[in-house]
């Protein structure tokens, strides 16, 4: 807000050029809270219809968990990237290399066939990755 020490006459059309930065503040704080809640329940990999189980949930870390994703059609994903699965364990050795973390996490489409999921699993395995979880989504209650 700003002040003047000469007095304003009737007449006087002044201008005050003086930006109001608290409207500004307030709307920054409020997005900044948005953005807070809604940060961690962003999405991680491709959407499939994951199988429904009653299991108890893994423990959360500070890193992002590395997701891999088979979707319906049988085409693998690291995060969001196609992968072929004859490349998958060569891309991922130098992205668990670079983590704390070992696990990686298998996302796979409930109307995928039972043997396309077991080849992945095989390929991991193979490959030397042993930490994987199964991501499933909890049965709705009644």
């Amino acid at each position: 807000m700003a002040f003047s020490l000469t007095p304003i006459s009737e007449s006087d059309d002044s201008v005050l050029a003086e930006i109001n930065v608290t409207p500004l503040v307030d709307v920054m704080l409020v997005l900044l809270i948005i953005f807070m809640i809604a940060a961690p329940m962003l999405h991680q990999g491709i959407p499939v219809s994951l199988p429904e189980a009653q299991a108890k949930a893994l423990p959360v870390t500070s890193e992002n968990p590395l997701v891999l994703s088979i979707k319906k059609n049988g085409m693998v994903y690291v995060q969001e990237t196609p992968i072929h699965a004859s490349q998958l364990v060569e891309r991922l050795k130098p992205i668990l290399a670079q983590r704390r973390d070992q696990m990686v996490y298998l996302k796979a489409d409930r109307d995928l066939s039972y043997g396309t999921v077991i080849n992945v699993l095989n390929l991991l395995h193979q490959g030397g990755i042993q930490r994987v979880g199964m991501v499933t989504e909890q049965p709705p209650r009644r």
